[in-house]
């Protein structure tokens, strides 16, 4: 994820990985803070975007169902509050409410790395096998054309 700040790195892994998955490596997290909703889990619609070729004029793709929830940790040792979060694809209110929770501790100094390494790094690894397996099976599939030249 190239020209990313790591606060978008990490929303970006926590958003694109299954609610499945997340919650497994959140389940192993122990003595979390306790942390109450801003805005509870909520679905609704957002315009998607695409671009020509990729890279061309942009154009309206269509709607798509996001959740999105946001917390505050409960954490009277701190000045100010810390707010995270979590917008998902899709309807899952669990998913954004663990992307919320696990964002506001990001930005917790106790628990930053604690998150990054038990949560981010191996979130980050099973996308990456995900994906190579991805164009391991794309690559078996490929056809390769090739023209023959008929007399002159």
């Amino acid at each position: 994820m190239a020209d990313l700040t790591p606060r978008q790195s990490w929303m970006a892994t926590l958003a694109k990985v299954t609610p499945l998955q997340l919650e497994h490596v959140v389940s192993t997290l122990t003595h979390l803070p306790y942390y109450n909703f801003l805005r509870p889990p909520e679905i609704g619609l957002t315009m998607v975007q695409g671009r020509t070729g990729g890279t061309g004029q942009p154009f309206y793709l269509g709607e798509m169902t996001i959740t999105r929830c946001v917390v505050k940790l409960e954490t009277p040792d701190l000045e100010e509050a810390i707010v995270g979060f979590g917008y998902v694809a899709g309807r899952s209110h669990r998913h954004a409410e663990l992307a919320a929770l696990c964002d506001a501790l990001l930005q917790h100094s106790d628990w930053h790395d604690v998150i990054q390494t038990q949560v981010i790094l191996p979130l980050q690894a099973i996308a990456q096998q995900q994906q190579e397996q991805q164009q391991r099976q794309a690559e078996s599939t490929r056809v390769n054309f090739f023209t023959l030249v008929r007399g002159s």
